[in-house]
């Protein structure tokens, strides 16, 4: 480790400077100027959202290097190899064809094995508060590939509240967020059964985007623990008619009548085809009544921040009994 601070990795699921990652160029900035942070990019060359933990292991996973620009980074060329930067060019990122988990996996097995002492993952556009949202998470699938290799690693989430959300509040955020880091880093948290030396694997931070992040106090930070909560239907019924090959109709239920007959309808509502179409309101906006105090899905009702504690791994239930192996008579 330098002596200006960790070697950081930054990931992140929602891809390159863009509509869709609106983020991550701002907060490297954070990184690198005001905390003065050596700090290597390396993210999916697309958005990859809704994907946990995964990897994809039967296809090669090519990469392009990157090369940001601009005010938001937003431009910016691309090379299949390594070159020097040119005029106005921030830095040299990496592109690859995978997951996010992938990424933090190559970039820390692959291309910068042993220089690598956080990994940084986001900040996620949306937040990732609560069970339903974190075990979908890219970005706290990429955090948690990390602390599976034994890495430190930090998600971060940016919770959209206004739509869309103002400019002006990408900077507070990325403010608070860079402190939240800092103290995390030399307050890493312990517990006696991680892998890793006896620390916390991985923690889990939510920032609400609302205008409070611009008050002098700021937004309050909480320690939390995960909210316990579950999702119903994720995905929805598309129809399709039979033809050459199986095409996929408008959303409009209206087009399907004027497209094409009563029976060639129903024939096409009982072919499998179905699109991911998530009715998550009730996650977004919950009744803060049935929400548990101290968890993070309270503390984004509540319009705090929140900081948790995770381990990588699907937890299994505390018997809070002996440690001694405990026989399942049938």
């Amino acid at each position: 480790m330098s002596n200006s601070g960790p070697r950081v990795l930054l990931v992140n699921d929602d891809g390159p400077p863009g509509q869709e990652s609106p983020y991550i160029f701002g907060l490297y900035q954070h990184l690198t100027n005001h905390l003065k942070w050596n700090v290597r990019v390396v993210i999916p060359s697309s958005q990859k959202s809704w994907i946990g933990k995964a990897y994809h292991i039967t296809q090669v996973t090519r990469g392009k290097y990157f090369y940001p620009r601009g005010p938001d980074g937003r431009e910016g060329e691309t090379s299949d190899t390594p070159r020097q930067l040119k005029e106005q060019e921030i830095a040299e990122w990496i592109l690859l064809d995978g997951t996010p988990a992938t990424c933090a996996n190559v970039a820390l097995h692959n291309l910068y094995p042993g220089e690598v002492d956080l990994v940084i993952s986001g900040p996620n556009f949306g937040r990732n508060t609560s069970a339903a949202f974190s075990l979908s998470s890219g970005t706290i699938g990429a955090a948690m590939s990390a602390a599976l290799s034994r890495t430190r690693a930090i998600a971060i989430s940016y919770g959209n509240v206004l739509h869309p959300t103002p400019l002006e509040l990408h900077q507070p955020a990325h403010n608070l967020s860079v402190r939240i880091v800092e103290y995390l880093w030399t307050n890493w948290g312990k517990d006696p059964d991680g892998p890793r030396d006896g620390e916390v694997d991985l923690y889990n931070v939510n920032l609400p985007m609302i205008h409070k992040l611009m008050d002098p106090e700021g937004l309050q930070v909480y320690w939390t623990r995960m909210w316990r909560n579950s999702y119903g239907r994720l995905f929805k019924h598309v129809p399709v008619v039979h033809g050459s090959q199986r095409e996929l109709l408008p959303d409009n239920p209206d087009s399907l009548s004027e497209l094409i007959s009563a029976d060639s309808a129903a024939q096409a509502n009982s072919y499998l085809a179905f699109k991911f179409a998530p009715d998550i309101q009730p996650l977004i906006n919950p009744d803060l009544s049935i929400v548990p105090v101290g968890t993070d899905g309270w503390a984004f009702g509540m319009g705090h921040a929140s900081v948790t504690p995770m381990i990588s791994g699907f937890a299994e239930v505390d018997f809070k009994g002996s440690d001694d192996p405990r026989k399942l008579k049938l």
